[in-house]
């Protein structure tokens, strides 16, 4: 079986522990192995250590890296923030002259050492790149034939692209998703906000007004040009971010609608046949009828759409 050091961050396991379900659910479904990274610490975000102190952000990313390096295997994450930060740590020790020194001088005082030899994967990626599109099809119970879904990437898992190792072919186009989407069964049609920003990040915690303007762009651009039956996205913060927000957008009176939001490994879950329950009960904007939908026995069995 393939194994994938998990790293989880920050958000996932105190936010949207369903989440984290649902990876230990689909992966080995899908012949994979998630190993966990006992000791893992936050990435860190930008916004914290690396605004202040470069050396230190750096040492505290390669020790998580370390992690992985140590048990010989690559990294795999869900949190878009976490996969830039570490993508572009190990891009700036990896090729700027001196850092790689610097960082082993810090871990030396751990007992730890970096040598670059685990790269770093978004869940995504693992999902369509290693894993690929013909087991997930082989895996699914249920379809999504008659659905549609609005996808929405997230910032951090396309740019900045040039320190990535692993990404999509043109950030500024990406399709992954929407393939990942289609191979449920489902509809994932473009849209023209489909790669903009959520609003999520820093600008939530500093200017919420200017964070919000940015989604309610976004959701009416989804709403206008698809009417979606649900948004899914491969991003925990853009999760958080466009399934809460619509909750206080409807006690404003900005929004008369609910779209039910969904991370891609649990709508996932649910067509292979995992519980609800496990993979997709914390949500502030309802999914139980769309949930019952996709698992009620009147759906499309995948043998019936083969």
């Amino acid at each position: 079986m393939e194994k994938y050091g998990l790293y989880l961050g920050c958000n996932i396991p105190f936010k949207a522990p369903d989440i984290e379900q649902s990876f230990r659910k689909v992966f080995p479904a899908l012949g994979v192995e998630p190993v966990d990274l006992d000791g893992a610490t936050c990435c860190p975000a930008w916004g914290t250590a690396p605004s202040f102190d470069l050396d230190t952000w750096l040492t505290i990313s390669s020790r998580n890296i370390t992690l992985g390096e140590e048990r010989g295997v690559d990294l795999m994450t869900g949190c878009n923030s976490c996969f830039g930060v570490l993508s572009e740590a190990k891009h700036m020790i990896d090729h700027k002259p001196g850092k790689k020194g610097v960082v082993n001088e810090n871990l030396s005082a751990i007992g730890r050492s970096y040598t670059g030899a685990s790269k770093v994967y978004h869940v995504a990626h693992v999902l369509y790149d290693k894993i690929g599109l013909d087991r997930i099809k082989a895996s699914l119970k249920f379809s999504l034939d008659g659905l549609k879904i609005a996808v929405q990437p997230g910032c951090h898992i396309l740019w900045p692209s040039d320190v990535m190792e692993v990404k999509e072919k043109n950030s500024f186009y990406p399709t992954q998703l929407i393939e990942l989407c289609k191979v449920l069964g489902a509809d994932a049609p473009e849209y023209s906000r489909l790669a903009d920003c959520c609003g999520m990040g820093a600008m939530r915690s500093t200017d919420q007004e200017k964070s919000f303007g940015l989604l309610k762009r976004k959701f009416d651009s989804i709403k206008e040009e698809l009417d979606p039956d649900m948004i899914v996205t491969t991003c925990s913060s853009c999760y958080l971010q466009m399934d809460g927000a619509q909750k206080i957008f409807r006690e404003r009176g900005i929004i008369d609608y609910e779209i039910p939001v969904f991370y891609y490994t649990q709508l996932l879950a649910l067509a292979q046949g995992f519980d609800s329950k496990e993979v997709a009960a914390i949500s502030q904007t309802s999914r139980d009828a769309i949930i019952a939908e996709i698992q009620a026995d009147k759906r499309k069995v995948q043998e019936e759409v083969k």
